[in-house]
């Protein structure tokens, strides 16, 4: 059984459509866990927003109160990974979802590259965007979307146990997309090249 199941229900996603909202699991994932009032302070909206928008995440499953000594009620991410059923994918709801997500991630992509002379040489070379149009059938794709997607769980148990980071790192955000091209198919037998 899949331990990070795709999101299929529609009230979910819909949950899940709000900026504020992708905002704290980002938060949470970075932090690993933390309160309404530090939710706050990352995010920049108010502690009763948060606090509401916690409690929302938390009512679709996709964070839960983490174990805690003092008087504090600290919120972390149920499941390091959220993806949409492929079913969910294609709805209207999906949809919404699916615009949100976008937006955000070309957001922080443009902030990215406007910080982008101010970082630290190393993390200019080390980041990319990369473009390519490979053919693939639908089992090929899969299997490529499989072995990312282990790539990225391979570095999960980081986001809570900070004793595993190595010196140097930071949080890193990765946004992967697939979309099957509709081109016609090269002719048979192509001109030969002048």
């Amino acid at each position: 059984m899949d331990e990070h199941p795709a999101i299929a229900d529609p009230r979910a996603l819909r949950a899940l459509a709000h900026p504020i909202r992708l905002a704290l699991l980002e938060a949470l994932g970075v932090l690993g866990t933390a309160t309404a009032t530090r939710c706050a302070e990352v995010t920049g909206e108010s502690v009763a927003s948060c606090s509401f928008h916690l409690r929302t995440l938390a009512e679709y499953g996709f964070i839960e109160r983490a174990p805690s000594h003092t008087r504090e009620k600290p919120w972390r991410l149920a499941k390091p990974v959220q993806s949409i059923a492929s079913a969910a994918e294609n709805t209207p709801t999906g949809n919404a979802l699916a615009e949100v997500f976008l937006e955000k991630e070309f957001t922080r992509l443009r902030a990215w590259r406007g910080r982008m002379e101010s970082e630290p040489e190393e993390w200019q070379h080390a980041s990319l965007i990369l473009g390519a149009t490979l053919w693939m059938t639908p089992t090929e794709l899969s299997e490529f979307r499989e072995f990312l997607r282990s790539m990225v769980m391979g570095y999960l148990d980081r986001v809570e146990k900070a004793e595993l980071r190595p010196e140097g790192a930071r949080p890193v955000r990765l946004f992967m997309a697939s979309s099957a091209e509709d081109y016609p198919e090269p002719a048979d037998d192509p001109a030969p090249p002048a």
